[in-house]
């Protein structure tokens, strides 16, 4: 297999492995208020918005630490021991307690900054500045189908359902334990891709951190991988503090405003509306697959094709703004401002308008839209800008994302949807300004680059 062809073979493996996975977390996330709030028994008090608080308050903590653990064993362990923590988070669902339940929340978050700054670093090592747009695009769309299949199983199996029984519970997340698992083993299937320095390098070397060709050959006991987790953590302070960095902090904050949103909030919200009829609890697997499907859409055209019908960055994050835009205004109009903070039995208030089932699904389509908008167009331009220190870079970029995150399902537990809604337009406002800033900066830089090579 040729080189490019063996990069490419990584990506769409990668895409797999954590399309398995964020099918069992991502559909665990989605419905776990629900599913909480129909508990049985009365030994559990523990909250879906609080634990994922404290995850994405965890995760960007540890984004501190995490390019230190992937220099340290490699972005292939990285990922798949993090995998095995998200797994063991998934599968407390079984047999829940308020304890386990804000353990396994702990480590979750740490397994998060862990996964995810190895997995750009992977997507990384295995692109140029010619493929890094299309290998986001191929990355996310496989991501995002988890949001097609999880969701749809939710639909078949609760459909109908008034009530989540323990039976119904148990089920389901048993089922979502394995599908997270085989994500996990996926994992070894990743090659490590041909370099200049490794042209002979056998086809089934497992996937190894491609900094440069010496460290194989230097790496000598302990001291020098403390020195390199050093290294990468004082890399991603540097990072941290720069001002294309900071810029982008606006953008990638807001994907994880709205990252809460979609993935937590607007699926409790159609669950709560009486309005909706005894289906209500269905719809929100409905409501899953929709968002999927505008994730989908969203990482093929503006993603894989992005190259071939020559769109340039800022539109595409300018659609993804106005998208969410028209979904926040229907969102608001659609579905009643108290259905986030509803107890299990739902709500019977009523919006601005008759609310309806159709408008409701449209808006998830046009959430994963707007969402892959921002999320394609930001790991592209973070992977050309930081191309030499891709692992610090990425967990810079979920540090940010998940702080934000934490605290959207903070307030989430307190505020009316309305008072949401203004949250994320603003700062949504914000973070397509300071990208429009950064994409210039990033073509100057280009342009000076090919100037300068005459």
């Amino acid at each position: 297999m040729s080189p490019e062809g063996k990069k490419l073979l990584n990506i769409i493996i990668l895409g797999f492995g954590f399309m398995f996975m964020f099918t069992a977390f991502q559909t665990c996330g989605n419905i776990e208020q629900t599913v909480i709030k129909s508990f049985n028994s009365t030994e559990f008090h523990g909250s879906g918005y609080t634990s994922m608080a404290i995850i994405y308050g965890v995760f960007s903590a540890s984004n501190l630490i995490a390019p230190s653990v992937v220099a340290v064993i490699g972005p292939q362990l990285s990922m798949f021991f993090s995998g095995l923590l998200y797994s063991l988070y998934i599968a407390m669902f079984i047999y829940p307690y308020t304890w386990s339940f804000y353990t396994a929340s702990v480590l979750v978050g740490i397994a998060a900054a862990v996964l995810w700054t190895a997995q750009g670093n992977v997507l990384t090592i295995n692109s140029t500045d010619s493929t890094i747009g299309r290998n986001s695009g191929i990355f996310w769309a496989l991501l995002q189908f988890s949001l097609f299949f999880g969701n749809l199983y939710i639909y078949c199996a609760w459909h109908g359902h008034v009530h989540i029984t323990d039976k119904d519970r148990r089920t389901v997340f048993i089922s979502l334990t394995v599908i997270s698992l085989v994500g996990c083993f996926l994992f070894f299937l990743l090659r490590k891709p041909d370099s200049e320095c490794s042209s002979s390098a056998e086809a089934t070397e497992p996937l190894l951190q491609e900094e440069s060709c010496d460290n194989a050959a230097t790496s000598s006991g302990c001291s020098h991988l403390c020195s390199q987790a050093l290294d990468a953590f004082v890399k991603a302070c540097k990072l941290f503090i720069t001002k294309e960095m900071l810029l982008l902090g606006v953008s990638i904050g807001y994907t994880g405003l709205e990252l809460t949103f979609y993935s937590g909030v607007y699926g409790t919200c159609i669950g709560a509306m009486m309005s909706f009829g005894q289906d209500a609890k269905s719809l929100i697997g409905i409501s899953g697959i929709c968002i999927g499907v505008g994730e989908i859409l969203g990482g093929s055209v503006f993603g894989i094709l992005n190259k071939r019908i020559g769109f340039g960055r800022n539109p595409i994050v300018l659609l993804g703004f106005v998208t969410h835009i028209i979904a926040f205004y229907l969102i608001f109009l659609n579905i009643a401002s108290d259905a986030p903070l509803a107890p299990e039995e739902g709500t019977d208030l009523e919006a601005f308008i008759s609310p309806s089932v159709g408008v409701a699904l449209f808006c998830s389509f046009l959430l994963g839209l707007g969402d892959s908008c921002f999320n394609t167009q930001l790991l592209s331009i973070i992977g050309f800008m930081f191309h030499d220190n891709s692992a610090p870079a990425f967990a810079v970029f979920k540090f940010i994302q998940s702080i934000m995150a934490a605290l959207a399902f903070y307030y989430s537990n307190y505020l009316l949807l309305h008072w949401q809604l203004l949250i994320l337009v603003l700062v949504g406002f914000l973070g397509t300004i300071t990208f429009f800033k950064v994409d210039h900066m990033a073509n100057s830089s280009r342009r000076q680059s090919d100037y300068e090579s005459i």
